[in-house]
């Protein structure tokens, strides 16, 4: 009887980990920490999910953002023109706060940092942002790195389209390149100051 409910126990685990997503502990990603192709953050009340995807028929992936009920509604990708052929990219934030997509040694995508952070988090926002914040710092209002600054094609509450003339980027909707492919398309949308 106990041999058989191990062997049950042991099933339902192994289905788990070659079937179903993995989800790591909530809507955090600390220095050093990973995410693998089919590990995902999920933002608290379960609105977004971080992670890597496949858009339409392709077999290519990408890492980005989508609404958790509707997944094939995507929000955010960090390496939209920079695809990875397979399964082995991985996701993680270095000591500084730098954001590293990589498979193998090859680097696909990184982001660009306002500053230098001593203990850096990744928090996946119920708003869809994705954001680096210092936790020495104190606050979780002060972003050194966040995904509303880098819009994709999808424009989300809160997030601002019109450029910062102070700080230099360009903020603005840009299509896909078809619905199989996330790169830079044809069309854009911008809000010019005047």
């Amino acid at each position: 009887m106990l041999q058989s409910q191990f062997t049950a126990i042991l099933a339902a685990l192994i289905y788990s980990l070659i079937f179903l997503k993995f989800t790591i502990a909530s809507d955090t990603l600390s220095a050093n920490q990973t995410i693998r192709d089919g590990q995902t953050l999920v933002s608290e009340g379960q609105i977004f999910e971080l992670g890597f995807f496949s858009p339409g028929r392709s077999k290519d992936r990408f890492l980005g953002i989508w609404y958790k009920p509707t997944p094939e509604i995507i929000v955010w990708v960090a390496n939209r023109n920079q695809l990875i052929i397979d399964s082995q990219g991985i996701f993680t934030i270095s000591r500084n706060g730098t954001l590293v997509l990589s498979r193998g040694e090859r680097i696909i995508w990184s982001s660009n940092l306002s500053s230098v952070a001593s203990s850096p988090v990744m928090r996946l926002l119920q708003t869809g942002n994705f954001v680096c914040v210092d936790k020495t710092n104190g606050t979780s209002d002060n972003y050194i790195w966040q995904s509303f600054d880098y819009p994709c094609d999808t424009r989300l509450p809160g997030m601002q389209i019109v450029d910062n003339l102070g700080d230099g980027q360009d903020k603005y909707l840009t299509s896909w390149r078809s619905s199989d492919d996330p790169s830079l398309g044809d069309f854009t949308y911008r809000i010019e100051p005047s």
